[in-house]
């Protein structure tokens, strides 16, 4: 394996505006990354190759962020940049069946690159394939997102592309940095990085507009924001700044800090970390308290469970609802969705995601959850609504508190 020599340090470039000198910024605080690499930067233009001396940089980077304790996924572009060389394809655009032909062929090779930098450090990669549906429709979201978490809790680094080999021009991303903020929201990241082959955002097109200036930090998406928005100067990538603000829209919506960086230079994260130029998104809220915002506010309960006072005490502690707890069911509701947890007086106390149906949750209702496989011939989470889903309401209805320990995943399902 080449290692590149760097024959002297990088020097240290003031803090992004909003990250004071000598504080943390929101890449070193992640507990949970998302880093979603470009075409442009994984592929050679010239030669159509895997710029692999890159790549190694880049994997040295991700290890010693897992190394302090981060967890890390991946979203990588270049399966079609890589393809369509091996299949003589020309230059310029491609139909759709001719994308679909290149991500296929240039798939194996970008999973096989990962695969073999990252175990050669002992670290397990697994290769996981999305398409729009997967984040928009509800069931195929929960599959994605409980993979997602098994992949995590189990020390492997999910690597994340668009499933182009299969994906309709209806049913397309398009750009793979819409697809790492809803991967990000999916997953409750607290950071997102968008490595390109731009710094930042500007003003205005720095290569068309000599006078356009650098935003260092967004803390509102607002409409003269978006304005600043311009195409893509790649041949290679398919995501301009339109499409990484639209990113941005949905990772701060989900309580993830968002980052707009260059990833050309060797190290790309590790220039972030040491103050390189980059745009920093900043949301208003945490991940967990985006979520439970959510909860709360945006979902309308499909049906309802009651619970005892033993129950009910427990969840004002900061406890999951275990199935133990629960007297009934009311309503018909799938697991996934949302419903009012219902105190023995008919009052909503709590609302939250449930983990089971109400056909499920009436065979398990009153039991213990090391009965729950033998119940229902599966074996499922031991919560029936765990604490990081739900949200403890006032004698009003209002939301108690939207803070909490932990965190599964982000908003976005229908």
């Amino acid at each position: 394996m080449t290692t590149r020599k760097i024959s002297r340090k990088p020097t240290r470039k003031p803090p992004a505006r909003g990250v004071a000198e000598g504080v943390q910024g929101p890449l070193d605080q992640a507990r949970r990354l998302v880093v979603k690499v470009g075409s442009a930067l994984l592929v050679d233009a010239r030669t159509g190759r895997l710029n692999r001396s890159w790549l190694e940089t880049l994997v040295e980077d991700l290890l010693r962020l897992r190394r302090r304790g981060c967890e890390l996924i991946l979203v990588s572009s270049g399966a079609i940049a890589l393809g369509r060389r091996h299949l003589g394809l020309p230059a310029g655009a491609l139909r759709l069946e001719e994308s679909q032909a290149a991500a296929a062929v240039g798939q194996i090779r970008l999973a096989h690159a990962y695969k073999e930098l990252l175990e050669a450090h002992e670290v397990t990669v697994a290769q996981v394939l999305l398409t729009l549906e997967d984040s928009e429709q509800r069931t195929r979201y929960l599959n994605a997102r409980a993979t997602l978490e098994s992949l995590l809790r189990l020390g492997a680094i999910p690597v994340i592309n668009e499933n182009d080999t299969v994906a309709t021009a209806e049913i397309r991303y398009g750009d793979n940095d819409r697809l790492a903020a809803r991967v990000a929201q999916m997953t409750s990241a607290d950071c997102l990085v968008l490595l390109s082959d731009v710094d930042g955002l500007y003003s205005a097109d720095p290569n068309r507009d000599p006078a356009a200036k650098f935003i260092a930090s967004v803390a509102q998406i607002t409409p003269q924001i978006e304005a600043m928005a311009g195409r893509s100067a790649s041949d290679v990538g398919s995501g301009g700044m339109a499409t990484k603000i639209a990113a941005a829209r949905i990772a701060v919506g989900a309580g993830c800090h968002m980052c707009i960086a260059a990833g050309a230079h060797p190290h790309p994260l590790k220039r972030i970390e040491t103050g390189a130029r980059c745009t920093w998104f900043l949301p208003a809220s945490s991940p967990v308290a985006a979520r439970k915002q959510w909860i709360a506010g945006t979902l309308r309960p499909v049906g309802a469970i009651h619970v005892d006072e033993g129950a009910l005490r427990a969840l004002q502690a900061g406890k999951s609802l275990l199935p133990a707890g629960v007297t009934g069911t009311l309503g018909r509701f799938e697991s996934g969705d949302t419903i009012s947890v219902l105190s023995a007086a008919g009052v909503e106390v709590a609302r939250g995601i449930a983990a089971y149906s109400d056909a499920e949750t009436a065979r398990i209702m009153g039991r213990h959850s090391a009965e729950i496989a033998a119940l229902l011939g599966f074996r499922g989470s031991d919560e029936l609504i765990h604490r990081d889903d739900m949200v403890i309401l006032q004698p009003s209805g209002a939301s108690a508190s939207t803070g909490a320990a932990g965190g599964t995943s982000a908003g976005g399902v229908p």
